[in-house]
């Protein structure tokens, strides 16, 4: 388009000069309403500014994008963040800035953090919600704002966020399930690790593996559902108050990351071959597990990709108003000793060997 194209956006929409160019560039101080319909008509007219350009003229970032996020469990958060990160390096060039308020944990500190996000006069959020009904409301605040809020792994469903990047939980839960009835006879009891039922991911999986089961299993039950608040340390004594408990537990799902605790478990009371073990994700530490089989499967979320097509859906809207999908669904991938080095989290690492020890030493390395 001729370098006036500006003007004629100005003249269609009836608004100023000034207004097409915060909406183009995603600026403050103007209304949604205004911002979408100058959009709309740059699109009609197949006007897009020069990202380049654009940001030589600034001479600064002009998109800021927050990212709250846990810090642990890293073996999944520090996936989640790097795919976020690479993808905002992509697009730096184009006065992308990214705004860090990681919680110390899932739900730890969040309103605080969001809080904080909301002060830091950011265009759009990132944020794994660990505790939805409290978080929701501050959620909303930043949509009113006009700040787009992407929700990622975990889901607040009650809030107005823009977007959801995850796995479907339920699916997982239902995958595990299945994959679960083939690994155990008939009317088997079967247990539930999960972090926190409150969390809408959480409880998501451990019902579709509930509803599953009892399905694809003929006669089987689901004797147990844990909560272990992500803490090794609980998961690990849970576990064994349960397995010695019921002791005709054939099989445990483990559907957060935090899966080393149950390892220990079943390695302690020497039911490693007994009790048919599936857990989520895919880490280095996990690999002896899997190739000696207390591991038969696990279900992997991507968290790479995750952190990757949030920032790619607020990026793609803010720069050039793309509109934003209610969901972006990343399809789960079964994990299995034969496939373990295509994922990246163990392509380039060399995992510890597993000890006969409880716990396990983590110095030991992988021949």
């Amino acid at each position: 388009m001729k370098p006036n194209g500006i003007f004629k956006i100005a003249e269609l929409a009836k608004v100023s000069i000034g207004t097409v160019d915060r909406a183009l560039h995603a600026r403050r101080g103007i209304s949604e309403a205004t911002r979408i319909k100058v959009l709309r008509i740059a699109r009609k007219l197949n006007y897009s500014p020069h990202p380049a350009a654009r940001t030589l003229s600034k001479g600064r970032a002009n998109v800021r994008i927050g990212v709250c996020v846990p810090r642990e469990i890293r073996l999944y958060y520090d996936q989640l963040r790097a795919g976020i990160s690479d993808e905002a390096r992509r697009v730096r060039s184009m006065g992308v800035e990214l705004v860090h308020r990681p919680m110390p944990s899932l739900g730890v500190g969040e309103m605080k953090q969001l809080t904080a996000l909301l002060r830091d006069q950011v265009n759009a959020i990132i944020v794994t919600p660990g505790n939805p009904e409290a978080s929701s409301e501050l959620i909303d605040q930043a949509e009113d704002k006009g700040i787009r809020v992407v929700c990622t792994t975990t889901d607040a469903p009650q809030s107005r966020r823009s977007s959801l990047v995850a796995v479907d939980p339920d699916l997982s839960g239902r995958l595990a399930a299945e994959l679960m009835a083939k690994f155990v006879p008939p009317a088997s009891k079967v247990a539930v690790v999960t972090g926190m039922l409150n969390t809408q991911e959480h409880r998501l999986k451990a019902t579709g593996f509930a509803v599953g089961f009892a399905s694809d299993c003929l006669g089987g039950e689901v004797v147990a559902v844990l909560e272990g608040h992500e803490s090794e340390e609980e998961s690990y004594e849970k576990t064994c108050d349960l397995l010695t408990r019921e002791s005709n537990v054939r099989g445990i799902y483990v559907s957060t990351v935090n899966c080393l605790p149950v390892c220990r478990a079943l390695r302690k009371l020497k039911l490693e071959r007994r009790v048919a073990l599936i857990t989520t994700d895919v880490f280095p530490q996990m690999v002896p597990h899997l190739l000696q089989g207390t591991i038969r499967a696990s279900i992997y979320q991507n968290p790479y990709l995750q952190g990757q097509t949030a920032m790619r859906i607020l990026v793609d809207h803010l720069l050039n108003g793309t509109a934003i999908p209610a969901n972006s669904w990343v399809s789960p991938t079964l994990v299995l000793k034969s496939n373990l080095r295509v994922f990246r989290e163990v392509a380039d690492a060399q995992p510890p060997v597993l000890s006969t020890a409880v716990p396990e030493p983590q110095a030991a390395i992988l021949s």
